[in-house]
């Protein structure tokens, strides 16, 4: 089956392959979202307690999936992944920090006589709540508007990149010289706000408690309005700027509202980016009106399909999906540019085959751990994990 197709047709599914693993991993976050919320909606120890065991169920789904999304890349797209995790090192340390600190969280807060007290470890899982997803909002961001490294060959004619950003990734976020720092910041802070979001539906959807789901749904409203401001302030300006593209020669160039043209010049891309804006709204709208528990799904379908759709807008149609800007405008890296060969991605096609089993068996764990709602009884009994 694989056979037949070209390079550029595996290049393209493997691009298709890891955007959709991206996109499961944005909606995942609704974990580290909840865990910014444990004390804003928990106001005792019996509540947070709740908050946390309900989170505690689902939390190595986010961090099983942000190591396959790193290996799908390495992988597939072998040179990004040297030039992104290998140059901008220090932003990806800091997000391996937080997921750590947030396993230690897990493992150790119930402990009886733990070193540190319960308390420093819900604030480690505050802290991975809220740095890593502003990280990785940030660091996606910078897919449409690029980052400072070279490409470089040798006389052996070896490849490797050169990483000029100063604070190695931290400028992506500090750097406030360049307009396009607020751009990745935007899109950092409304992953942050939507991670909110989804976790207080979640919340909703997983808890028994009617206090804890009133104030979700509260949270819900609190934070729809900061959300729909940054995304929005990102889409614009990313639909209204100048895009990297390169022609049939691999030839770079700035092109006029190019992530617009994308949308038009690929309307199925449009269309999914538009129902998944309109079903996040909704699922907002269900919790926060009507405390629906089905507003987690429309909200975490349509992140999913926004996101797969933003991911194909800054890789397809001759886009540079990790831009350099520039004097290193030359270096930005493409599908077809920075991917394996065509024997490891034909390889790697046949072993994709066995991704619906690994879906399957999440839906079915996940099925079998929500079949009841989380409550104080629930937390009780002695066949309950405790976080």
């Amino acid at each position: 089956m694989f056979e037949k197709m070209s390079h550029l047709m595996l290049q393209q599914y493997w691009f298709i392959l890891v955007s959709l693993l991206g996109a499961f991993l944005v909606f995942l976050l609704f974990v580290q979202g909840g865990q910014t919320l444990i004390f804003r909606i928990g106001k005792s120890k019996q509540e947070r307690d709740v908050l946390i065991n309900s989170l505690g169920h689902k939390w190595e789904l986010t961090f099983t999936t942000l190591v396959t999304f790193g290996a799908g890349f390495f992988a597939a797209f072998p040179l990004f992944y040297a030039t992104s995790f290998g140059g901008a090192y220090w932003v990806w340390i800091l997000i391996l920090l937080c997921f750590v600190v947030q396993s230690v969280g897990y493992e150790f807060r119930s402990k009886m006589n733990n070193l540190l007290g319960a308390k420093t470890y819900e604030m480690f899982l505050f802290f991975n709540g809220f740095l890593g997803t502003i990280l990785l909002g940030t660091a996606v961001a910078t897919f449409f508007t690029g980052s400072q490294f070279e490409i470089v060959t040798n006389q052996a004619g070896t490849i490797s990149s050169v990483w000029r950003g100063a604070a190695r990734g931290l400028e992506l976020a500090f750097d406030f010289t360049r307009y396009e720092t607020f751009i990745n910041l935007s899109l950092g802070l409304a992953v942050f706000c939507l991670a909110r979001i989804l976790g207080a539906l979640y919340f909703i959807n997983n808890v028994a408690e009617e206090g804890i789901v009133r104030k979700a749904a509260q949270m819900v409203k609190f934070m729809a309005v900061p959300f729909l401001v940054f995304f929005l302030f990102f889409l614009v300006n990313i639909l209204l700027k100048d895009g990297f593209a390169y022609n049939e020669n691999g030839v770079v160039s700035m092109e006029p509202y190019k992530y617009f043209y994308n949308l038009i010049e690929m309307p199925v891309v449009g269309l999914l980016l538009l129902v998944g804006v309109v079903l996040v709204l909704l699922g907002i709208a269900m919790g926060a009106f009507l405390r629906s528990t089905k507003g987690i799904w429309f909200a975490g379908i349509g992140t999913i399909v926004t996101v797969f759709a933003l991911l194909l807008t800054a890789g397809f149609n001759n886009t540079c999906f990790y831009p350099a800007y520039g004097e290193y405008l030359q270096s930005s890296l493409h599908i077809q540019n920075t991917s394996s060969s065509y024997y490891t991605l034909l390889v790697m096609s046949y072993v994709s085959l066995l991704s619906p089993l690994v879906i399957a068996y999440i839906w079915y764990a996940w099925r079998e751990m929500n079949k009841k709602k989380i409550d104080d009884k629930e937390l009780e009994a002695d066949d309950t994990p405790k976080y």
